[in-house]
């Protein structure tokens, strides 16, 4: 169920009949997964934090200027078990078996199984608490995310539907000007600073591919460009301070984690949301891992 627009869990069970042997990798058919061991989550430690319910007033957080994540050095360490520690602190669960593991040395990371896993069998679950939910976004921020959004229509109305996109990276960044006081730093240090997709491409690039991934690229990096652009109009109104709107680096990280591990919820009402630990789950074309809402 959904309660005040916040995301109860996200939950990943095993779909394939048996998941034989160890150092299966989990896969799932969506960009995001989430996760969950049987039964209800654990008690929460003493200093989880709620969602907020209420809306978050305009330049509330100040941006430290220490203990920002490091997202301009692309070689900068992922502290992935940092990250797990601290999701598991708030209510994360994973069946026996579960782990992050790199096969490159700590570039990239996947949830592998080191043991079987029967179908139906629940492998993560990712409690409320720590979830991104843009549903619960649009709640937090009000007024001043409605002037952005308002913003990004006018400059091209084909983006309404990528709303839900653009408050997961308002989140992101307000987040991420928090620097250490934020209770996302863990997750957001453990990200990868390096991407791959059309938003990290040049014009030479686009030139390179395949006239249909060049038009799918191209596509989504003049998304971004609507995205970013009606930030810096309404930077004196929104909650992430001009210095930050101004940093295209961190502004197009922020844009390209929010593109790359949200799960799309449509029931009782479309949203995009993120699981921390789930989002480290690799894409399949033989996907054996389904996701639920509880």
């Amino acid at each position: 169920c959904i309660v005040t627009m916040k995301i109860a869990a996200l939950i990943l069970r095993s779909s394939a009949a048996f998941l034989a042997g160890a150092g299966v990798s989990v896969s799932a058919f969506s960009p995001v997964t989430s996760k969950r061991s049987s039964g209800a989550a654990s008690e929460h430690s003493s200093w989880a934090v709620k969602t907020p319910r209420s809306s978050t007033q305009l330049h509330q957080f100040a941006p430290s200027q220490q203990g920002l994540v490091d997202v301009a050095d692309i070689y900068s360490p992922r502290d992935v078990y940092s990250m797990e520690e601290w999701a598991t602190q708030y209510g994360l669960q994973k069946a026996e078996g579960v782990e992050l593991y790199s096969e490159d040395g700590g570039n990239d990371y996947q949830l592998l199984t080191q043991s079987g896993c029967a179908a139906g069998q629940t492998v993560v679950f990712v409690p409320a608490d720590i979830v991104l939910n843009s549903l619960s976004i649009q709640q937090e921020f009000g007024n001043s995310l409605q002037q952005a959004e308002a913003a990004v229509v006018q400059i091209d109305q084909g983006t309404e539907y990528r709303l839900p996109l653009f408050r997961l990276m308002v989140k992101i960044l307000v987040e991420y000007e928090k620097g250490q006081e934020s209770m996302y730093y863990p997750w957001l240090n453990s990200l990868p600073r390096q991407y791959y997709n059309g938003v990290s491409m040049t014009k030479a690039c686009f030139t390179c591919l395949p006239p249909y991934a060049g038009w799918l690229t191209s596509t989504e990096r003049i998304n971004f460009y609507h995205f970013s652009t009606a930030l810096r109009q309404v930077s004196d109104y929104g909650p992430i301070s001009r210095n930050t709107i101004l940093n295209k680096k961190v502004v197009r990280w922020a844009y390209n984690v929010a593109l790359t591990r949200f799960h799309e919820v449509w029931q009782p009402e479309r949203a995009k949301v993120i699981g921390p630990v789930a989002d480290m789950l690799n894409h399949s074309a033989e996907s054996n891992c389904e996701i639920t809402v509880d």
